[in-house]
C-alpha cells in the first residue's frame, strides 16, 4: 500500500482560505491524499466559507478552531507539504510548519476583509475558492513523482 501524501494548508486565522483549500483537495485529490489545516490565530470557520462551499456540494467535518499550527507542530505531526495560502498583506504573519518535505506559497485574498453586503461578499469568497479550486488543480496536474517520505 502506498503511503498518502500528507498536506497542511496554513493561514493566519484557518478560517476561510485554508478550509476552503482543505475542503477542496479532499475531494480532488481523493484518498491518495491526507489533508488538514492550521492557523497561527486559529478561529471559527466563516459563515461565508461554509455557505461557497455547500455550493459546490462541500462541507467541513467542523467550524470550529482547528488546532494551531504550534499545536500540530507539537503533537508531532510531519507533512510532505505545507502550502501557506495567506495573501501577500499578511504573507510574513502566515505561518510556516517546521520540518515540511516542501514549502509552498498561494497568495489568494483574504475573505475577512470584505465588505458590501452579504451578496457582495458571498460573490467574492466564492472568487477566491474558485482560484484555490484552479490552483489545486494545476498542482495535482504537475505532481508527477511522490514526495519523499516523511515521518509519521
Amino acid at each position: 500500500m502506498t503511503d498518502k501524501v500528507k498536506v497542511l494548508f496554513v493561514c493566519v486565522h484557518n478560517a476561510a482560505r485554508s478550509r476552503m483549500a482543505e475542503a477542496l483537495l479532499r475531494k480532488l485529490g481523493g484518498a491518495r491524499f491526507e489533508v488538514a489545516s492550521a492557523g497561527f490565530e486559529p478561529t471559527e470557520v466563516s459563515p461565508l466559507v461554509v455557505e461557497a462551499l455547500a455550493q459546490v456540494g462541500l462541507s467541513l467535518p467542523s467550524t470550529g478552531p482547528q488546532p494551531s499550527v504550534f499545536e500540530r507542530y507539537r503533537a508531532g505531526h510531519h507533512f510532505h507539504y505545507v502550502i501557506a495560502v495567506c495573501d501577500e498583506e499578511s504573507g510574513e504573519r502566515c505561518p510556516l510548519f517546521p520540518g515540511a518535505t516542501q514549502r509552498l506559497q498561494w497568495s489568494f485574498p483574504d475573505p475577512s476583509t470584505f465588505t458590501g453586503t452579504h451578496a457582495e461578499r458571498l460573490s467574492r469568497v466564492v472568487e477566491v475558492r474558485s482560484a484555490i479550486e484552479a490552483r489545486i488543480k494545476a498542482w495535482l496536474h504537475s505532481l508527477s513523482d511522490p514526495p519523499a517520505k516523511t515521518r509519521t
